[in-house]
């Protein structure tokens, strides 16, 4: 998939505590903006929002589980000095943690399109074994 197939970039300044959670997606066209590709590469977490099952059958290597409705009591498990991108399947479940966690004081965005467009970009997927995975 070139550049210009991938989803376009919408990457205001990643959110802390009151400011609007933004959503980006996985590539960008407009360098002048961080994708969450560029994110992660230069340090940022992902953290996928999923059910254990769903996450298990297809994540983005780096990413870490914390399922959303254990964002409120694992939130410390995370830095505050690295940013973190969430990710769901589809982008709402995601958008919702990114949300508690920008009101913890995590600079936090959400990543647009969730699974689907990360898969849809040519990212990487795999299951728990390594093995290429599926995004449902």
């Amino acid at each position: 998939m070139s550049t210009e197939d991938a989803p376009e970039l919408f990457a205001p300044p990643l959110s802390r505590s009151s400011q609007p959670v933004p959503n980006i997606p996985p590539r960008g066209i407009n360098s002048t903006r961080r994708p969450a590709r560029g994110l992660l590469a230069s340090g940022a977490v992902l953290v996928d929002v999923r059910t254990a099952q769903v996450y298990r059958a297809g994540h983005v290597p780096a990413a870490r589980h914390i399922p959303v409705d254990a964002i409120a009591t694992r939130q410390r498990e995370l830095s505050n000095d690295r940013p973190v991108v969430t990710v769901c399947g589809s982008g709402a479940r995601s958008a919702n943690a990114a949300r508690q966690l920008a009101g913890a004081g995590y600079q936090v965005a959400g990543l647009r399109g969730g699974m689907t467009a990360w898969q849809r970009a040519g990212e990487r997927v795999v299951a728990q074994n390594g093995r290429p995975g599926t995004v449902a």
